[in-house]
């Protein structure tokens, strides 16, 4: 199980009231629904391990390089001092899980130039591993599901977007039948939803997408075409299933079609992104390392979980993984 430990603890933070706090009277709410989220997703689930993957670098320098507009709006600051846009009390938070994680002997791994996306990415693909369940809120891992029919690994998605008592697993028949997306020998529904995303943008992520082809308008065309190179070509060959409207547009963002599936689609197994304009830097799949389970040490749990007022939380958790 990769747990994109970020849409966890974001997801705790906003869902439980500030008032909750630590005997110091520092909020804990992150933390408290952090441990009890995994808790639950474990008792689940039932994985053999479980991994936190971590962001890194939450806007990579040879993503922005590409697409100037990615992640823009959530900047805070400027020049040297310029980082991601988070709430007061999370950062805190978020240290208080990454010493909670190392006490519990659940590997959290980052990379240099990697958002967590990618690390997920590079470890659901690496050779020999089969039986992936990504936990996510967030949309862009859409692209990693594969039900292993062609060599993949076979990983599910297990969507906690509605929360993580609604958590539903979407795997490639669910992810094909939900957008709308082509399931053949053309295209793994993940890397056809990976194109959808790249036609219909994210504004979420700060991706303009190509005027006036929606999701709705994308998946038709993925559907008909296979994927977005196909559906290029066609635009090309004067495809009467191509509007001259569609045609014209599809041509305008020419640009952004050049650069957008290396912006959106996360690194996998194997692959090098090459730095690209003023970026000094790409990313590496290699520099992501295999996870290394260990042993959960009691009482340093306890201890971290004393000073943040999460004892029960911890506790149910460590029975979770004991289990």
């Amino acid at each position: 199980m990769l747990l994109d430990a970020a849409t966890v603890y974001f997801r705790a933070f906003y869902a439980i009231p500030s008032s909750v706090t630590a005997p110091d009277g520092t909020p804990s709410g992150a933390v408290r629904g952090f441990l009890d989220m995994t808790a639950a997703l474990v008792d689940r689930f039932r994985p053999a391990a479980v991994v936190a993957c971590w962001d890194q670098d939450w806007r990579p320098a040879w993503r922005v390089a590409r697409i100037t507009s990615y992640k823009a709006h959530r900047v805070a600051g400027t020049g040297a001092g310029a980082g991601e846009e988070v709430p007061e009390h999370l950062p805190a938070q978020a240290d208080a899980i990454a010493e909670l994680l190392e006490a519990l002997g659940l590997p959290r791994l980052g990379a240099p130039a990697c958002e967590a996306d990618d690390v997920a990415g590079v470890l659901a693909t690496r050779p020999g591993r089969t039986g992936v369940d990504v936990v996510s809120g967030d949309r862009d891992l859409l692209q990693l599901v594969d039900d292993g029919a062609r060599g993949g690994a076979g990983v599910r998605v297990v969507w906690i977007g509605k929360g993580v008592g609604s958590a539903e697993v979407v795997d490639a028949a669910a992810l094909a039948e939900r957008y709308g997306l082509p399931d053949d020998d053309r295209a793994r529904p993940g890397d056809a939803y990976a194109d959808l995303a790249v036609l219909r943008g994210d504004p979420s992520d700060g991706l303009p997408g190509v005027a006036g082809i929606g999701e709705k308008t994308a998946a038709s065309l993925l559907r008909r075409h296979g994927d977005l190179l196909g559906v290029l070509q066609a635009a090309l060959d004067g495809d009467a299933s191509v509007t001259p409207a569609q045609r014209r547009r599809l041509a305008e963002a020419a640009g952004y079609l050049d650069v957008a599936p290396r912006v959106v689609r996360v690194l996998r197994h194997g692959e090098v992104v090459e730095p690209f304009g003023d970026d000094a830097r790409g990313a590496d799949a290699a520099d992501v390392p295999e996870p290394a389970p260990g042993r959960p040490d009691e009482a340093a749990v306890a201890a971290v979980a004393e000073r943040w007022g999460v004892r029960s939380p911890a506790e149910r958790l460590l029975a979770a993984l004991t289990r």
